[in-house]
C-alpha cells in the first residue's frame, strides 16, 4: 500500500474553521489616497525643481568669475 498522504493515528486533525477575511476597503477612499500620494509626489518635484534650478544658476555666475552671484539685503532693520 501506497502511504503518501497518510497521517500517524497519534496526529490531531487540523481544525477546519473558515478563515475570516478582513472586510474589503472602500475604492473611492483607496482612489483619494493615490490621488493625494501623487500630488505630494508632483508638489515635491516642484520644490527640487526649483531648488536645484536655484543652485544651478549660482553656480554658473560663481564660476563665470562674478564676485555679486548672491546679494545680501542691506535694508535698515525696522
Amino acid at each position: 500500500m501506497n502511504d503518501v498522504g497518510r497521517r500517524e493515528p497519534s496526529e490531531p486533525e487540523p481544525e477546519q474553521r473558515p478563515v475570516p477575511h478582513p472586510p474589503a476597503a472602500d475604492p473611492r477612499r483607496t482612489a483619494l489616497l493615490g490621488l493625494l500620494i501623487a500630488a505630494l509626489l508632483v508638489v515635491l518635484g516642484l520644490v527640487l525643481v526649483k531648488a536645484l534650478g536655484d543652485a544651478g544658476r549660482l553656480q554658473d555666475c560663481v564660476l563665470s568669475g562674478r564676485s555679486n552671484c548672491a546679494p545680501i539685503d542691506t535694508a535698515p532693520p525696522q
